[in-house]
C-alpha cells in the first residue's frame, strides 16, 4: 500500500518522538556533573596537577559564538528575510542535532566547573587561587554553549502560519491526486 494524500505520518506509539530539550534534563545534569567534580577533586592531591587549562573555555566559548550566529542566520532563512537564500531541511534538521547535544554538553561541562570552582574558592592553596579565572571562565563560556543551543533549537522551529497564508505543497498542485 503506497502513502497517499489521505493517510497521515503519526509518533511512534510508544512516545519516542524527539521534542525541545527540557531544562530539567539540563539542570539534572549539571548539578550531578558539580557533584562529580568536587568528589573527585577533593579525592585527590590537588597540588600535584597542572595548571587548569584555558583550551577548553576558549573552545566552549568559540561553540556559543557559532551556535549563536547559526540561530540567527537559520531563523532569517525561515521566516524567508530578503536577502536571504531558502532554508535547507536537512541542514535545520542537523543544526536540531547539534544543538541538543551542545546544550546537554554545556550543562555537563558547567557542573562541572562549578562543582571545580566552588572548591576552588574553599582551598587556601596558591595553586587553587590561580585556577580560579579559568574555572570562573568555563562556568560562563559554558553556560553561554547551553544558551546558544536552546537558541539555535527554539530558531529551527517553523513558524505558525495562519490558514489564510497556506500555500498549497507540491502534491495538491498535480491535477488527479487526492
Amino acid at each position: 500500500m503506497q502513502r497517499g494524500a489521505g493517510m497521515s505520518v503519526s509518533p511512534p506509539p510508544d512516545g519516542s518522538r524527539m521534542g525541545p530539550t527540557r531544562i530539567s534534563t539540563l539542570v539534572v545534569a549539571a548539578l550531578a556533573a558539580a557533584a562529580v567534580a568536587w568528589l573527585l577533586i577533593s579525592g585527590i592531591y590537588y597540588e600535584r596537577l597542572p595548571p587548569l587549562p584555558w583550551l577548553p573555555v576558549v573552545t566552549l566559548a568559540g561553540l556559543a559564538v557559532l551556535e549563536a550566529y547559526a540561530a540567527i542566520n537559520t531563523r532569517g532563512r525561515i521566516d524567508r528575510r530578503p536577502g536571504r537564500d531558502p532554508v535547507n531541511p536537512l541542514m535545520v534538521a542537523r543544526f536540531v542535532v547539534l544543538a541538543k547535544a551542545s546544550a546537554l554538553v554545556g550543562a555537563i561541562f558547567a557542573g562541572g566547573y562549578a562543582g571545580l570552582t566552588g572548591w576552588l574558592f574553599v582551598q587556601p592553596t596558591r595553586a587553587a587561587a590561580d585556577d580560579r579565572p579559568a574555572a570562573i571562565a568555563g562556568v560562563l563560556a559554558s553556560t553561554a554553549l547551553v544558551a546558544a543551543a536552546l537558541w539555535l533549537e527554539r530558531a529551527c522551529r517553523v513558524p505558525e502560519r495562519p490558514d489564510d497564508e497556506h500555500e498549497p505543497d507540491d502534491w495538491e498542485n498535480h491535477p488527479g491526486h487526492r
